[in-house]
């Protein structure tokens, strides 16, 4: 029997040979051997689960698993042979309309999550801009958007791209959002929109869009200069209307034309799927939609992205008639309980600061060290990991709030008490061995993971 027959029978060839990584394979192999080759590397990858990181979600229904799987050939885009996917997508923004309190038809779209749903949100701020000062025969060559340090990197990145100047209004420490005082400054007849983040992903708080809202009515009244606010509720737009229904930072303000949302985050889908809606139709700008008949019939199109899977729209749509109003908000109490437990468990321990927890937040825990250590939050992010594989995120804030270092832990839906407990002995455990050792040394500090993509 030659060896490659050996392989066959018995085993897998990887397991003596190199996986192919840097040519183009000049042989193929049998599907069993690729799919073991792949298993065998994401092997050594972290535990999704444990992984209270990311915002993103990390399980679903085995029924939701099937529907994505049963549709993954089916590209969303061809809208003459899938219409029936495109209705489902408006039936969402719909639904979406409705949960923000739209006060009548709409526009909207799905994204390939928020950042592509913010570039195109964007856009359209811009481009309705121009067209008011074109109409009122003003130059349109020096747009300005306001946002504060505590936005995603994402809002940066558009300014960049698309040639817009950014007014980022700097943090502080003990002041982790903005409001209407820090916005006014900046404004002027260039000012394409304000930006208020509902959820930030450095704490868990919404900036005062209230203040903000009324601050542009104002501005309004006062300047004739009607400048919109775009939310960025990519966490907070599916956790804000089931934990705290009555707090307004939506449609139901006037000033607040465009809000995007993650689908994949709070929305409980995996990735990648997000949501734009505007307030009105009006509010998206008429020259942002392309119409093609590519694929047999002519369709509106208003995306960065062209060819996309239907899948996550229909576990979207999944979830909303599954869950429903009652469900998301089980959910979301449920996640914020386990959370405030934990909170309560670092706060008892003596060891921590929990930043802002007696304020509408995010189902997590954002906490700090109190006191003096010999050790900083990342050596105790680190030491969880190698104890006992939690990935625990510790960052220090925005300018000017750069001093300050803190930890955050999502507490997700798949989480229980006893692994809120779990979570809390280990920390204590992880900070115990940092008092006997010290900080972490340098070579243990080289074995962080990080991302090799950029």
């Amino acid at each position: 029997m030659t060896k490659r027959d050996e392989e066959a029978l018995f085993g897998n060839r990887f397991l003596t040979r190199a996986a192919p990584s840097e040519t183009f394979p000049e042989e193929g192999m049998t599907a069993t051997d690729a799919m073991r080759l792949v298993d065998v590397d994401l092997a050594m990858e972290g535990d999704p689960q444990r992984n209270l990181a990311t915002f993103v979600t990390t399980w679903m229904e085995p029924e939701a698993q099937r529907l994505i799987a049963e549709n993954l050939h089916r590209n969303f885009i061809d809208h003459a042979e899938y219409p029936i996917s495109a209705e489902i997508e408006q039936r969402c923004v719909r639904m979406l309309a409705d949960l923000f309190h739209a006060p009548g038809p709409t526009a909207g779209c799905r994204t390939q999550g928020s950042s592509e749903a913010i570039m195109l949100g964007a856009l359209s701020l811009k481009w309705k801009w121009r067209e008011r000062r074109q109409a009122a025969g003003l130059p349109a060559d020096r747009p300005n958007l306001i946002f504060g340090g505590d936005v995603h990197v994402v809002w940066e990145k558009f300014c960049r791209y698309f040639d817009v100047e950014p007014r980022i209004v700097p943090l502080a420490e003990g002041k982790y959002t903005i409001g209407p005082q820090d916005v006014e400054p900046r404004l002027d007849e260039n000012t394409i929109g304000v930006v208020a983040v509902l959820g930030t992903t450095f704490t868990g708080h919404k900036d005062d869009v209230v203040g903000i809202d009324a601050l542009l009515r104002d501005v309004r009244e006062k300047r004739d200069l009607d400048i919109p606010i775009h939310v960025d509720g990519a966490s907070g737009a599916f956790v804000w209307p089931f934990l705290y229904p009555d707090s307004a930072w939506d449609f139901r303000l006037e000033q607040v034309r465009s809000i995007n949302v993650s689908g994949h985050k709070y929305g409980l889908v995996y990735p990648g799927i997000g949501w734009l809606v505007f307030r009105e139709e009006s509010d998206l700008a008429k020259d942002l939609v392309f119409y093609e008949n590519y694929l047999g019939k002519t369709d509106a199109t208003f995306t960065l992205n062209f060819s996309t899977g239907a899948s996550m729209v229909l576990a979207q749509y999944y979830n909303f008639v599954r869950l429903g109003r009652q469900g998301y908000t089980y959910i979301m109490k449920m996640m914020q309980q386990n959370a405030r437990a934990l909170a309560d468990n670092l706060r008892d321990s003596g060891r921590f600061e929990v930043i802002g927890s007696d304020l509408e937040q995010l189902p997590l825990v954002a906490f700090r060290l109190a006191g003096e250590h010999t050790y900083d939050e990342s050596d105790i992010a680190w030491q969880l990991s190698a104890e006992r594989g939690w990935m625990v995120p510790a960052y220090t804030l925005p300018p000017d709030a750069e001093r300050v270092k803190i930890m955050r832990a999502l507490v997700k839906e798949t989480m229980s008490r006893e692994q809120i407990d779990r979570l809390g002995q280990d920390i204590a455990d992880a900070c115990r061995t940092l008092d006997d050792k010290g900080a972490v040394h340098d070579n243990e500090r080289t074995q962080v993971k990080r991302g090799t993509g950029y």
